[in-house]
């Protein structure tokens, strides 16, 4: 990493004086990031309708449970062939027309599972919808990341994990209320009404202002300055801004021209999979193995088992009617994007480190009451009406802690502690990461609980929430406050300055 970056002339904006109170969130960086956002609310939905859609699927085109987990699983290993491809896609077109297209995809994958006249044209829909997934779990916090001030860049980026949790908890509800229609329409309507937002957004999205740490990247200084003066609280504030990002992207701090020819610089993602995975530097080495455990372990503790196989635990620990499993579901949804709303005002004052270890501590707690819970259901044939509340109470609760830190933070960590230059990719790399284990845990999880039982199963995750609370302990250094450029010098190590390469500057 270049020197600049750590050094103390470089332009702080923490560094305030402690007694000057600190300005509030931008309105237009806001409004910026709720619109790009919204891909993450159809993402949510398309997950939390999947839950009660599959039900009737089930019984409509005769799928045995393999069958329903391949369908729910593919969209996650498409979703990682979009996720490895949106990295590249934004260096060269930009964060704002990469929302354009995931929303595309969204659109065309819906059409076509609302359509659904038999398992293989539900299927590529499904493929369709998740290459579009892969496309927003990957741009979308980057964006945020990118327009937001330090003292608010958790608040921001961890909007589009807050969008997820309303996107499911809208697909809870919707699977509630079209569960009452015949069964051959409701699970059509369940699934393609999502075409709808994702042509609003489309077009929506068009309307915002591309990320000004792109643009600069492009040697667009001009435009870059104007959407910092937008998304900045002051003319002092953006250009303290502006002066970080031009050091960042190798750029003369006394250049003022409104563009400028990148010469001899890869502007467009060109070599940055060599600086990130064939030769990177000690400090890129660390910051990869911490974006991509987090991403690892965030689905690796078993929170889609019980957000997509909600009903069918529920079921298992003794609720049968239909209606009463989808009312117990929302349950589930209400509390993940109640604590996600909580989690998005304590990221920029508690911080992230802080937050994480009480979250994934509580997960292990949470997940092995789950487990003790399941057990003692299962085996009394879910007559235990004691066994058949703590399964409730501790879904719950799993739900709650998780929601409240490794959810959000997993984005917002991601988003913030790459280089300029490998932000896009890097962050793909780790979207790639969550989907392989959102795409394992979904597609073996009724596999799992048949080898080990259910309740069986979540102790499996509570130990593995365990291993994850002593990987962040260790790994995992807090970023509150900092600007992007700054982040970087968190990772480096005195032993590092004489195997500096490349990956810390553009």
């Amino acid at each position: 990493m270049e020197d600049q970056v750590s050094s103390k002339n470089t332009p702080d904006l923490a560094e305030k004086p402690t007694n000057e109170k600190p300005p509030g969130v931008n309105r237009y960086a806001l409004q910026c990031s709720i619109v790009a956002s919204i891909v993450s609310i159809i993402f949510g939905y398309d997950t939390g309708v999947m839950s009660g859609a599959m039900v009737f699927i089930e019984e409509d085109l005769k799928t045995n449970e393999v069958q329903i987990e391949v369908l729910t699983g593919i969209l996650n290993l498409c979703a990682l062939f979009g996720s490895l491809l949106a990295g590249r896609t934004s260096d060269i077109i930009g964060r704002r027309y990469t929302i354009v297209l995931a929303s595309i995809l969204f659109m065309l994958g819906s059409i076509l599972m609302g359509w659904g006249p038999s398992y293989p044209v539900l299927l590529t829909g499904r493929c369709t919808a998740g290459l579009g997934v892969g496309f927003a779990l990957m741009v979308a916090p980057v964006y945020s990341a990118e327009i937001a001030t330090a003292s608010h860049r958790g608040l921001l980026a961890s909007l589009p994990h807050l969008c997820i949790s309303i996107g499911i908890l809208l697909g809870y509800l919707v699977n509630y209320f079209f569960s009452k229609l015949p069964m051959h329409i409701g699970w059509r309507l369940m699934l393609g009404i999502a075409a709808i937002p994702s042509l609003v957004l489309a077009f929506g999205i068009l309307k915002m202002p591309e990320s000004p740490r792109w643009l600069i990247l492009q040697g667009r200084l001009g435009e870059g300055k104007r959407i910092l003066n937008l998304v900045s609280n002051s003319p002092e504030e953006a250009e303290l801004r502006f002066q970080d990002i031009k050091t960042a992207a190798g750029i003369d701090a006394k250049c003022e021209d409104e563009v400028v020819k990148m010469e001899n610089k890869k502007t467009h993602g060109e070599g940055v999979w060599k600086e990130l995975i064939l030769r990177p530097t000690p400090a890129v080495r660390r910051v990869l193995l911490t974006a991509l455990g987090i991403h690892f372990f965030q689905h690796a503790t078993g929170i889609e088992a019980v957000l997509l196989y909600g009903p069918k635990i529920f079921k298992r620990a003794g609720i049968t009617a239909k209606d009463k499993l989808f009312l117990v579901t929302i349950g589930v949804g209400i509390m993940k994007t109640t604590f996600i709303f909580t989690a998005t005002f304590l990221l920029d004052k508690v911080g992230r480190r802080k937050l994480l270890l009480t979250s994934v501590g509580g997960m292990v707690c949470a997940l092995t009451m789950l487990g003790f819970g399941l057990t003692m259901a299962q085996n009394s044939g879910g007559k235990l009406a004691w066994a058949l509340v703590l399964s409730i109470v501790s879904a719950y609760s799993f739900v709650a802690v998780f929601s409240i830190g490794l959810g959000p933070i997993t984005w917002v960590y991601s988003s913030e502690v790459f280089p300029l230059k490998l932000r896009a990719q890097g962050a793909s790399l780790g979207v790639a990461v969550n989907r392989v284990m959102n795409a394992t845990v979904s597609m073996s999880f009724l596999s799992l609980t048949r080898a080990i039982t259910t309740g069986g199963a979540f102790f499996m995750f509570a130990g593995v929430a365990a291993v994850a609370w002593n990987f962040f302990f260790f790994l995992m250094p807090e970023t509150k406050g900092k600007s992007l450029e700054e982040i970087e010098a968190l990772f480096q190590r005195d032993g590092d300055n004489n195997t500096r390469g490349q990956s810390g500057t553009v």
